[in-house]
């Protein structure tokens, strides 16, 4: 592994990212509202990224793109590079389908206990995946697209997943991502909770909750895990009570969860009163990222963890300590984009967590993809 240098996801994508709210960081980009109008989506209505109508969305802003840097070529073909065989594959096969494009995908997930391997496979659709366990076989993908007859160029778009995949790569650095997250969590109990807080009680409920058996309670959705933290923290619910409910079916889902704890919302700690009731009506809106509080500390926790070491500092210490820059995407990606491919990010993590609030950006914040990382990686 080798350090090469401080860089920004902004040099390769600029602007045009996207979050969960599917609003362009581009201006030149038309927003959610515009596209949903035009595609017929209902007012208010954010998709998720497995979802078809996602798929929709992120053509409509491809082919924009497209117009603005290239209005007399066509995309034709489509490659994604990510991380994960669920949500990034789904969402790869939608926007194939949605657009009528050939394409393939890299999924990228770093297993350095075993020998290089590459496996490629077909989706139902009839959409090929190139699945590695090396981030360096990127520029191994590079050459196979081009003996495919698909050179990843003029008449490309490129979409590139940051969450674990430029940003924290999978198997490599992604450890950091999760405990920048549990230190948020962490942090806003704390701050709610004063005193009382427990940090033994914290780790254990968390760590506790935090698990695919509880995936049907918690939606595995960390907005609704921290706040099923701060209640039993708070000592309105214990661990047990909750986890026999869970067991017994009594509680079935986080919805009833916090249906109980409005009913009773008078034996709250009085500080937690207006917390509960906005996360509450948040809920019953719809809004998946509801722990708005929490989110806003994801973000100064990332930021806290991205560039901080020294020049002297070696690639593992910095991989083992801060979020950093995969060299190998930052650097297909450029050499894809001085070929003519367009590039565009997506990511499934809350504006929230990965934009300023008003007041910290007239501090000087800035969005996570404008923040200076190492860059690190094997090329």
């Amino acid at each position: 592994m080798k350090v090469f240098g401080r860089t920004t996801i902004s040099e390769i994508l600029q602007d045009r990212i996207v979050f969960r709210n599917l609003s362009p960081l581009d201006t030149a980009l038309p927003e959610l509202d515009v596209l949903g109008k035009d595609i017929g989506l209902a007012s208010g209505y954010i998709p998720r990224k497995s979802n078809v109508d996602y798929a929709r969305v992120i053509v409509k802003l491809l082919k924009h793109i497209q117009n603005l840097d290239a209005p007399s070529i066509e995309i034709e073909n489509l490659v994604l590079v990510g991380d994960t065989l669920l949500n990034d594959v789904k969402a790869f096969e939608n926007i194939c389908q949605v657009s009528g494009w050939s394409g393939k995908a890299f999924i990228g997930s770093e297993n350095m206990d075993e020998l290089v391997r590459i496996d490629k496979e077909m989706t139902d659709t009839g959409q090929e995946l190139y699945l590695a366990n090396r981030w360096s076989s990127l520029s191994d993908f590079d050459r196979y697209c081009f003996g495919c007859n698909m050179p990843i160029g003029s008449g490309t778009a490129v979409v590139i997943d940051l969450d674990k995949t430029v940003l924290g790569a999978r198997g490599r650095n992604s450890h950091v991502i999760d405990e920048v997250r549990i230190q948020a969590v962490h942090n806003t109990v704390k701050r709610m909770l004063g005193q009382s807080f427990d940090k033994k009680v914290f780790s254990d409920i968390y760590e506790y909750f935090n698990s695919d058996k509880f995936h049907s309670f918690t939606s595995d959705n960390q907005d609704y895990l921290a706040y099923i933290c701060l209640i039993v923290c708070s000592g309105l619910v214990s661990k047990h009570q909750l986890e026999n409910d869970i067991k017994s079916g009594t509680l079935q889902s986080f919805q009833q969860f916090i249906e109980t704890i409005e009913d009773h919302k008078n034996d709250l700690m009085p500080n937690l009163e207006n917390i509960h009731s906005d996360i509450y009506t948040r809920v019953q809106t719809g809004d998946p990222t509801p722990f708005k509080s929490f989110r806003r500390n994801e973000y100064l926790s990332t930021i806290e963890y991205m560039g901080k070491s020294t020049h002297a500092a070696s690639a593992e210490e910095i991989l083992s300590s801060e979020i950093v820059v995969t060299e190998e995407v930052r650097d297909i990606a450029l050499v894809w984009k001085e070929r003519g491919a367009i590039l565009f990010g997506l990511s499934d993590k809350p504006d929230e967590a990965s934009i300023p609030s008003p007041d910290l950006a007239r501090q000087g914040y800035v969005p996570i993809h404008q923040v200076e990382a190492w860059s690190v990686g094997c090329v």
